[in-house]
């Protein structure tokens, strides 16, 4: 029997099965094999179907059944994960109002800095643990703005994983996690952010039913089943944002534990029990999944790194050189520091953890007639490393100690050069772990039993590929930081 897990991104949705007995992955499909499309009427817009993310998933689900020769009635239950922020709006019917306004979108960033000045710093602090900023919420209050006739036929607004869990089932509801990072939920009061919807204009009535986040959420349909392939009566179980469940997908639920990511962007997320914010500004606060009303909370800090594995495929891309493996060997032969060359890997939009400045990449101190590839993919890879210290030590002002750090097996954290910098730098052992988002959504499916730690023994036994130790040598590494922090400031400080 199996678990069926669902990843919603923006350039393709993944299905996984795993064994309910062990929690063993079968394997992971992805549809479309090409990236979804994005729309874009201007710049800065984002959108995308909603019907195409439920399309692209039944066809992921046909084809996974196929390849392991799996009937739908083996499947026990179903586990979600979704692209966090987007914003789906439906009619009484349920049908799409509009695209989706997705997660880059920036439309709505004045709103949310114009409601964060008229409500009040330290109430949103303190009660939404963020700024409004660009969120859903934000984003909900464009669409009122500016389409006031779609905004008058709204029924209700949804999440990505929202809307899927609705075409499995025909029920709309969603949950705290999910209502936290679209900044609707009230973390002082323990209730949807009534202040906020107020502030905005927003019908409380739009808001979904809330449902626990591991649970009977709803079950899949007659019309559900035609069209997923899923049988009816097969219970969903699960569903979380993006990056917390990464963070479960690497067995991240308590105080001191990190979950790191270096994709294209790099991300920390950092649980806490702590409802204490010092840097809104610069790290986003969410209901863990693991949050419960009236518990000791659970806190996902999320500091978001958007220059991270794009810096290292732009020189892929622009080098010659075949591969990423050619570029690790490339700058194992350079010394640590790079021989003074720093790469600073900030150009991939505005930084939000350097207070939203774009400041772009730079590389600096290069000779022309000593250095060579080799010094730039080493400064490449470090630059990286060294940007998710500086994160870090954000994390720490906002009072985060971490005591273990585990990260997934990609392409950044393949190398050795930059896992190993900032193991030592952070004095921190980074355990690898060969996982995806749709896997831990599959197995989160089994935590409405609430046996969390065989939870965790399944990561450990299935996943575990290597920990990388802080070397005891640290020396070379702090004055390498230290040259890239100074570049750094001299341009934060211009």
């Amino acid at each position: 029997m199996y678990y069926l897990g669902i990843d919603i991104g923006s350039s393709s949705i993944k299905v996984a099965l795993v064994e309910i007995s062990n929690g063993k992955s079968l394997g992971v499909v992805q549809e479309p094999k090409e990236e979804m499309g994005m729309f874009a009427q201007k710049n800065g817009w984002a959108e995308q179907k909603p019907e195409d993310w439920w399309h692209h998933a039944c066809k992921a689900i046909t084809k996974i059944k196929k390849q392991h020769n799996i009937t739908r009635n083996q499947i026990k239950g179903i586990g979600i994960s979704y692209q966090m922020h987007s914003l789906v709006l439906v009619d009484k019917g349920g049908n799409p109002l509009r695209k989706s306004i997705i997660w880059c979108d920036s439309r709505a960033v004045d709103i949310g800095n114009t409601a964060f000045t008229e409500i009040g710093e330290a109430t949103c602090t303190s009660n939404l643990l963020n700024s409004p900023a660009n969120f859903t919420a934000s984003k909900l209050k464009w669409v009122q703005d500016n389409e006031p006739e779609i905004y008058k036929r709204i029924y209700k607004f949804m999440l990505p994983g929202d809307y899927l869990a609705y075409r499995f089932s025909n029920v709309i509801n969603t949950t705290i996690s999910g209502l936290s990072e679209g900044i609707f939920w009230d973390f002082k009061n323990d209730s949807v952010a009534d202040f906020l919807l107020e502030h905005y204009g927003i019908d409380k009535a739009l808001v979904p039913d809330i449902v626990e986040t591991f649970g009977l959420q709803s079950v899949v349909d007659e019309k559900g089943e035609k069209e997923s392939g899923i049988a009816a009566g097969t219970p969903i179980y699960y569903r979380a944002g993006d990056q917390p469940n990464n963070a479960l997908s690497l067995n991240v639920f308590n105080p001191g534990e990190v979950a790191a990511t270096g994709g294209t962007s790099g991300v920390v997320y950092a649980v806490t029990d702590s409802l204490s914010v010092k840097e809104s500004a610069r790290v986003n606060n969410f209901a863990h999944v693991n949050y419960q009303k009236g518990q000791q909370p659970r806190i996902g800090k999320l500091l978001c790194i958007n220059g991270a594995g794009i810096q290292y495929r732009w020189l892929l891309n622009n080098l010659s050189v075949g591969s990423y493996e050619d570029m690790n060997t490339l700058a194992s032969e350079i010394p640590v520091g790079s021989d003074g060359v720093c790469l600073i890997p900030f150009g991939n939009g505005a930084e939000r953890m350097l207070n939203n400045k774009e400041i772009g990449t730079r590389m600096v101190n290069l000779n022309l007639n000593n250095h060579h590839k080799g010094h730039m993919c080493r400064a490449a890879l470090e630059g990286i490393a060294f940007s998710f210290v500086y994160g870090m030590e954000i994390l720490k002002s906002d009072g985060i100690k971490a005591k273990v750090i585990r990260a997934g097996n990609d392409n950044l954290f393949r190398s050795e050069i930059f896992a190993n910098t900032v193991a030592t730098l952070i004095g921190q052992e980074i355990e690898i772990y060969n996982t995806t988002g749709a896997i831990g959504a599959a197995r989160a499916a089994d935590l409405h039993k609430g046996d969390f730690e065989t939870f965790g023994k399944a990561i450990m036994d299935n996943d575990h590929v290597m920990t990388f130790m802080p070397f005891k040598d640290k020396v070379p590494y702090l004055e390498a930081y230290q040259n890239w922090k100074n570049e750094l400031e001299l341009i934060l400080n211009k």
